[in-house]
């Protein structure tokens, strides 16, 4: 079964700029130049598509619809003479107005949820999420992307282990398994016996929350604390808190897989110098992760091409990405992949999103 992709979540309207208004024959013409190139990447010619089409056109007859579509902005002439390929803005066109998905078979998306389950028997949620790009990476032959948030994780035990008189270790235990440690000041004077009370202090109040649910039961219930705990264990206290806070808000975490994928199959030193530039894109984390949180609004898949957006301006790369959300439907992570703007669209968008449904209900428990 397939569907038509909803352009509504991506940034420009299906029809827009008289596309809508493209007959039978023009619509059937840039199909073929678009699928070509996504298959091969390689200019189609007239002469070409006269043998492609369903209807019967002379080479001439299609060189006249190729010029309309030439002046709309959808296809363009990499060389003198040459065929012609779609450009980013016939690629947004066909993306919103023509492709078509299909669903997912049976056995993909069994080896999906297979392999995203066993890895979460074994492993704490951002192993998993590494396991999970890995695998969709290697089935799509792109790079895979996942940003998520910390500030999201629920919370389960922490304890401060002494390093030397004036350091203890922090350890952070989240619900899913993953540990996480912090170095901290402490009192040189500090006894013993004020680690083990600001760990118990601290587990009573934060076990089960995020760390956003406990910041405003800690922070008022630490204006007490000096009196209830001694000023030496506070302060430990609120140096342990602190750090933790302090890391969650810096942003979220990016996990990049499979980058080698995009080495595949290059036919040119411009595809080569291409990838080099998405390496480096991929190198800056921050707006890397601006662009997946783009893809938090909506409830389904985002599709962002070429130099639609900063990131890829120069690599005219595409990313294909969908959010995935905890038990209470909070957007606690956006995951996707990131490739050349001939990306399988129709075959990818299903298993991103799929992948994504699939994490969401590990995350949201049995």
């Amino acid at each position: 079964m397939t569907e038509r992709f909803d352009p509504s979540r991506n940034s420009l309207a299906a029809d827009g700029g008289g596309f809508g208004q493209l007959n039978e024959r023009s619509r059937e013409i840039f199909r073929h130049i678009v699928e070509s190139y996504l298959t091969f990447g390689d200019p189609v010619g007239s002469r070409q598509l006269s043998r492609l089409l369903p209807m019967s056109l002379s080479p001439a007859s299609v060189r006249n619809v190729m010029q309309d579509l030439e002046e709309l902005g959808l296809i363009y002439a990499p060389h003198i003479s040459a065929g012609r390929l779609p450009t980013e803005r016939g690629l947004r066109f066909f993306v919103d107005a023509m492709l078509e998905i299909g669903d997912l078979g049976r056995e993909e998306r069994a080896q999906i949820e297979a392999q995203v389950r066993a890895s979460s028997k074994e492993h704490a949620l951002e192993a998993v999420l590494s396991d999970a790009m890995s695998m969709l990476s290697g089935l799509t032959r792109s790079a895979g992307v996942v940003a998520t948030t910390k500030e999201n994780a629920r919370l389960k035990h922490i304890e401060f282990v002494r390093l030397d008189p004036d350091r203890a270790l922090a350890v952070l235990v989240a619900a899913d398994g993953s540990i996480e440690n912090r170095v901290v000041q402490t009192p040189r004077d500090l006894p013993a016996s004020a680690l083990v009370e600001a760990s118990n202090y601290l587990n009573v109040r934060i076990a089960g929350r995020t760390l956003a649910e406990a910041k405003a039961e800690i922070e008022a219930a630490l204006v007490a604390a000096e009196a209830e705990l001694g000023e030496l264990t506070a302060r430990l206290i609120a140096a342990g808190y602190a750090s933790w806070v302090e890391t969650s808000t810096q942003g979220q975490q990016l996990i990049v897989r499979g980058q080698a994928n995009l080495l595949e199959n290059l036919t040119a030193l411009e595809d080569l110098e291409r990838i080099r530039l998405l390496f480096a894109d991929l190198e800056t984390q921050k707006d890397v992760i601006d662009l997946l949180n783009r893809a938090e609004g909506g409830e389904g898949v985002r599709i962002f091409i070429g130099s639609e957006n900063k990131l890829f301006s120069l690599s005219g790369s595409s990313m294909i990405a969908a959010p995935f959300r905890d038990d209470q439907q909070r957007v606690v992570g956006v995951l996707g992949v990131i490739g050349p703007t001939r990306l399988n669209y129709a075959r990818i968008v299903p298993m991103v999103d799929y992948t994504s449904k699939i994490i969401g209900r590990l995350m949201r428990g049995p």
